[in-house]
């Protein structure tokens, strides 16, 4: 706040919505005239209990990207072939003619939704997509899981019995971390929810602990390491496999409090026999005394964590990669443990019962439509979207739901894809930008800035390395003519649900009815045998949402109980709380949290035993750095996926779009730093500046994802000013993670050559796109 400004700006917190850390923001707000207020500026907030004052520079630009004039403020309606802006009511007639002209038609599997990365970022994209699936009855639903954390899910599903239950390190008490294919210094953390993750790193280092980072690439974070383990792409699986039997082999194993709650345990050992650290050298690049030295060092250390991310994930053994990581924490004592890693308890998640054996986790109960794919997690993979739109035959997807996602950049082969959406007889975008993909919709429905809509982070508080819970309400109010996420969504719900008309308080008032009605039924919750009308009637808020809130708070953990627990969390309470409610650290849960038939943490389920025979096979198959260049991505600090290429201020510095390449591989193949590189792959090729860094191994290259904006029809101007490529497009869809449909988008072969240089037998024949990451005018015709 400058001198003299104290009428005209005030101070306002915020949680930041724009990655997975959730730091909390004094952001400064400013009158503007006409009644109208702006964001000015953001700084950490000291007082949060989570984030304690830290801020990146995405943070730091929270007002910048609030106030992207680029935005869209109004809905758009196609009429004429081009999008043109129209009236809430306008648009959403046009929904429920083009959504329910394709529902009359009586097939369900007509109709798709796509779910991408932002929605566990805002409140309405936690409460309403279940809604929305629900209403639309469809068994087509896709999500950005499939492009990145879906084998996490599956392979905690197979070991706890619930996909949710996803274990996170604890790194404020270890002694010991072991980072397989994460770079949180740069990504601050995923699948773990931790403010100021490169602080917490340095800290582990201060107090005398160790750091160690499995990548191909000297990232920010293996720079920060102990110790870094340059494994060759896609080898992870192999080298913590071999890490395994060293354990075995070498009377290692102790799991410790956990040990009665495992089983399996045996079972592993023999699975892991032949993956001797001299079986594996070739194949993972890591030499069989530094594999021996990594895993004793865990074994040895008092309270240590593995943890792995993106880079061990989505890749060609993601699945059995978080096997591995979780089996690994487990045979050396430090699943469920402080200073390991820990369930945590998030103050809406249901409330702990009494340990009970449970149905467990299956997948393929459907399979898609084209290629069989089998459902996992009720989702078919991301990259399969196009097919399912663009193969005739009954069940053809005539109709598309996106809500906040940019699948013609983030999934595989965009061009084929946005060729389809093309085709569609219908599609709904919600989104604030027109991109990549919004640009095909019939109907673009944009949700209000981020400061004029609330905060709570659902999702991500069930991954937080501390247990607490804050809310932010909106900064600023909605403006006329704008409309809150949460109503946008409960209006689709209806038009899917056939009642286009019809009140959007109805459907949250129907979740909240639904919701008591079971917990009255419930003997073992607090408020059994009450009515649910006088319960109801105790809930706050100023709106559905609100009052949602509410009811999972009270019903939570740390909830009252409707009046059984005077000083439990109530949506009242938290409100007194700005800076929110500390929880304290994590506590072991099991085995409250297994939901296996055993009732046990199964270490060894069969389908992850049959897929270890594709692992043993890779052995053979698996190239050198003398074959064909392998492709991994990269993360930048200012970057998060596409959307947040078009904010001026997070573009430059290292946040571009270029080719990594070894120096030994740029003399060998003829590239040299500025110059442009030729990409091939199975689906395409770009043309983009090479960057000649020793950052990455030899026979490795590395392309940043998200980028690609120079597609015509966008209104994302800066991004298009400077697009990049999209590294997507190298791939054709078909290379999956059979266990989990998640696309590989880490460590596939790819053809590097100088731009002009034609392709070799490998690359084939001219691929019909090739991109360029050179400037190049913005075009923002529709």
């Amino acid at each position: 706040m400058g001198p003299g400004d104290g009428e005209r700006t005030r101070a306002a917190l915020r949680i930041c919505p724009l990655c997975e850390a959730t730091c909390g923001l004094t952001v400064t707000v400013a009158a503007v005239g006409d009644g109208q207020e702006r964001i000015t500026a953001a700084r950490g907030d000291r007082d949060d209990v989570f984030s304690r004052g830290y801020v990146c520079p995405k943070g730091a630009l929270f007002g910048e990207l609030d106030g992207d004039p680029h935005r869209l403020a109004r809905p758009l309606v196609r009429r004429d072939g081009a999008l043109r802006e129209a009236s809430w009511e306008e648009a959403f007639a046009a929904v429920a003619e083009g959504l329910g002209g394709v529902l009359a038609a009586g097939d369900p599997r007509a109709v798709a939704l796509f779910l991408g990365n932002p929605n566990v970022h805002t409140v309405a994209g936690a409460l309403y997509p279940p809604l929305l699936i629900k209403a639309l009855r469809t068994p087509n639903l896709f999500t950005a899981s499939t492009l990145d954390q879906m084998p996490k899910h599956v392979s905690c599903g197979l070991l706890y019995g619930d996909p949710s239950a996803i274990p996170v390190p604890d790194p404020d008490r270890a002694d010991h971390l072991l980072v397989v294919g994460a770079n949180p210094v740069e990504s601050n953390g995923s699948l773990c929810t931790a403010p100021d993750f490169p602080g917490r790193l340095r800290a582990l280092r201060k107090r005398g602990g160790t750091l160690t980072v499995v990548d191909p690439r000297r990232t920010r974070t293996a720079r920060l390491a102990d110790r870094h383990v340059a494994v060759r792409p896609g080898g992870d699986a192999l080298l913590l496999m071999a890490m395994v039997q060293v354990l075995f082999a070498e009377d290692l194993v102790d799991p410790g409090a956990a040990a009665p709650h495992l089983s399996g345990v045996e079972d592993v050992a023999r699975l892991a026999a032949d993956f001797t650290p001299e079986a594996v050298a070739d194949a993972c690049g890591v030499e069989p005394d530094v594999v021996r030295a990594l895993a004793r060092e865990l074994a040895a250390a008092e309270r240590a964590a593995v943890y792995g991310r993106i880079g061990s994930t989505a890749v060609e053994f993601g699945t059995l990669t978080s096997w591995l990581v979780d089996v690994l924490n487990a045979l050396t004592g430090n699943l469920d443990r402080a200073g390991g890693v820990l369930f945590p308890l998030s103050a809406t998640a249901r409330a702990p019962r009494p340990p009970a054996a449970g149905r467990g986790f299956v997948t393929g109960r459907r399979h898609s439509r084209v290629s069989g794919y089998p459902e996992v997690k009720g989702e078919f993979p991301a990259a399969a979207l196009a097919e399912e739109i663009d193969t005739p035959g009954e069940g053809r997807v005539r109709a598309l739901v996106c809500v906040a996602g940019n699948p013609v950049l983030s999934a595989p082969n965009g061009d084929r894809l946005e060729r389809a959406l093309a085709g569609l007889d219908f599609m709904v975008s919600v989104d604030p930008y027109l991109n990549e993909t919004s640009r095909h919709a019939h109907v673009v429905l944009p949700p209000p800035r981020p400061s004029r809509s609330p905060h709570f982070d659902f999702s991500l508080n069930g991954l937080a390395v501390r247990n607490q819970v804050r809310l932010t309400r909106p900064v600023i109010p909605l403006g006329e003519g704008e409309m809150g996420e949460g109503e946008i969504l409960a209006r689709l719900v209806l038009c899917a649900s056939g009642a286009p008309g019809g009140d959007p308080s109805s459907v949250d008032a129907a979740v909240i009815e639904r919701t008591l009605a079971a917990a009255v039924a419930d003997s073992r919750s607090p408020v059994h045998g009450r009515e649910p009308a006088e319960l109801a009637g105790l809930l706050t808020g100023e709106d559905g949402v609100e009052r949602r809130l509410d009811l999972m708070l009270r019903l939570g953990p740390y909830g009252d109980g409707f009046g059984a627990n005077p000083d439990g969390l109530t949506l009242a309470r938290l409100l007194t709380h700005p800076h929110g409610v500390d929880l304290g650290p994590l506590r072991p849960r099991l085995p409250e949290v297994l939901r296996t038939p055993s009732g046990t943490v199964e270490l060894c389920p069969e389908p992850i035993v049959a897929d270890v025979s594709r692992l043993r096979r890779s052995l053979a198959e698996r190239r050198g750095p003398a074959g064909a260049p392998v492709l991994v991505g990269r993360r930048h600090l200012r970057s998060n996926n596409s959307w947040m290429h078009n904010i001026p201020g997070l573009r430059g510095g290292g946040n571009r779009c270029t080719l990594h390449v070894h120096p030994d591989d740029a003399a060998r193949l003829g590239l040299f730093e500025g110059g442009l590189a030729r990409v091939v792959g199975a689906g395409g090729e770009v043309e983009v500046p090479v960057e000649v860094t020793d950052a990455v191994l030899p026979g490795v290259v590395s392309l940043p994802h998200g980028w690609g904006h120079d597609r015509p029809g966008t209104r994302t101007p800066v991004a298009a000013a400077d697009p990049g490529v999209n590294v997507n497009q190298l791939l054709d869809g078909r290379l999956l993670d059979p266990l989990s449909g998640t696309a590989v988008l880490n460590g596939f072969p790819v053809e590097v050559m100088p731009a002009g240089a034609p392709a070799g037998p490998s690359g084939g024949a001219a691929r019909p796109h090739v991109t360029h990451g050179t400037r190049r005018p913005a075009d923002t015709s529709n």
